[in-house]
């Protein structure tokens, strides 16, 4: 297990470049002395904000800055903290930094300071994933979500869950001592009865966070269709500005084009395909290849067809793919150049959207704004990483093997698969036997977090 370290770390917890504000933030044991030799004071008074001059090593005027020291174990990190809000930009916060190394601390890893809360049981895993994830959030749903889980509501889940698994537990462990009587037939009634009610509380849990994954990463809508139907047109029109070269030549998008948009509440990242036909040569070939791949990753489809031209092999093509590749996903049919003389013979598919890209966008603008706040419309509660989901989808793996076991009365193999799901349920909250994977995980955070 990995050992508490008690040295004094600093770093920058505020983002590069020039701003009103920058915080310098230290933690350790000497986080105290080093800002006392920074700022010549004898005493600073816990959880006030002190106006200090902030001196180097050469006792060199840096700046005059706002210092406030959280004492341990009443701190984030549960140790010693100072934080020192000097005025932003790219040269005063580097020179303090510097300082506080110079005093004695050293630079600290990204993630190093949420990692030193979590070994001192300020926060567990769950609430440092949400921490990592708010600072990123792609939409205010994400951020309210993350919010609740930073006061600890998927923790108090995670516990519950566990110690049903617990309770269950108990019951074969106390009949292991009388092994060589039967169980009761309506003991294992009853086990198998909350096996199963845990099991749909977490499949729940699962197929939530599955379905509003996009709240989390961000959504990706794909745009796709046969060349010319007016799919890069509708990239501009989406963004606001000419992002993509618009032709009548068939083929000028060759590759993919992802720009990132704010509709509504959310980000979004909108990819613009390379039209799909039969490739004329081995770039288009390829540009076609990631179309496809662009389908399979998308949250959002937007197929788009031209009323202008008639319906072809082309057009067949793309419905094809859709069945194919966007199985399970939110399809938006549209017929574009609705302005132009229709010839477009639509059978028996059925448009949702009927528009001029080149002109207005708004009702498909609003139709993504109803599907992606429509996506947070479930109270269930949500994992935020694929960590959290393989950890649920483990415990499921571990419960249904139990069931053998159980109608068998092997109650010992009954027991091994209900501590692996009790095992894989805390890894959420607190693997303290994996620390390969907690240093990856903590490493992934920005600095000074």
């Amino acid at each position: 297990m990995t050992t508490i370290q008690t040295d004094t770390i600093a770093a920058i917890a505020t983002a590069n470049g020039i701003g009103s504000i920058a915080i310098i933030r230290l933690s350790g044991s000497q986080a105290l002395q080093i800002a006392k030799k920074l700022t010549k004071k004898d005493t600073l008074t816990p959880r006030y904000a002190t106006l200090s001059t902030i001196y180097n090593k050469d006792e060199e005027l840096l700046d005059e800055a706002i210092v406030i020291y959280f004492e341990g174990p009443h701190s984030f990190s549960g140790e010693d903290i100072v934080e020192i809000q000097c005025h932003g930009g790219f040269i005063v916060a580097q020179s303090i930094l510097k300082a506080t190394l110079q005093a004695g601390a050293r630079l600290a890893t990204p993630g190093e300071f949420s990692k030193r809360a979590f070994f001192n049981g300020r926060i567990d895993l769950s609430e440092a994933e949400a921490i990592a994830q708010l600072i990123e959030a792609k939409s205010e749903d994400a951020a309210k979500i993350l919010a609740t889980q930073m006061k600890g509501a998927l923790k108090g889940y995670i516990e519950d869950i566990r110690d049903e698994i617990i309770h269950i537990l108990a019951y074969s462990e106390v009949s292991i001592d009388y092994a060589e009587e039967d169980l009761p037939e309506d003991l294992v009634m009853q086990i198998e009865a909350k096996l199963q009610e845990l099991s749909k509380s977490l499949e729940k849990t699962l197929l939530a966070s599955q379905t509003r994954a996009g709240l989390m990463q961000g959504f990706r809508v794909a745009i796709v269709g046969k060349p010319n139907v007016g799919k890069s047109s509708l990239l501009n029109s989406l963004l606001s500005y000419n992002r993509a070269i618009v032709s009548d030549i068939a083929g000028t998008t060759r590759d993919t084009i992802e720009e990132q948009v704010k509709i509504g509440t959310h980000l979004i990242r909108i990819v613009d395909t390379a039209g799909i036909r039969e490739a004329s040569d081995e770039i288009e070939r390829i540009g076609i290849e990631r179309s496809l791949e662009a389908i399979d990753q998308a949250d959002i489809v937007i197929a788009l067809f031209d009323a202008s031209r008639e319906r072809d092999a082309e057009d067949e093509k793309i419905l094809s793919l859709i069945g194919e590749h966007a199985r399970g996903k939110k399809i938006i049919f549209i017929k574009n150049k609705i302005d132009l003389e229709e010839k477009f013979d639509a059978k028996a598919l059925r448009f949702d959207l009927e528009l001029n890209t080149k002109e207005s966008v708004s009702l498909l603008i609003k139709t993504l704004e109803g599907i992606m706040d429509q996506t947070n419309s479930s109270d269930e509660m949500m994992l935020i990483s694929q960590r959290q989901i393989s950890a649920v989808q483990n415990t499921l793996n571990a419960i249904e093997d139990a069931y053998e076991p159980l109608h068998m009365q092997e109650l010992e193999i009954f027991s091994f698969h209900l501590n692996e799901a009790i095992k894989e349920m805390a890894s959420i909250t607190r693997p303290f036997e994996n620390d390969e994977m907690l240093d990856k995980m903590f490493g992934s955070f920005c600095l000074g977090k």
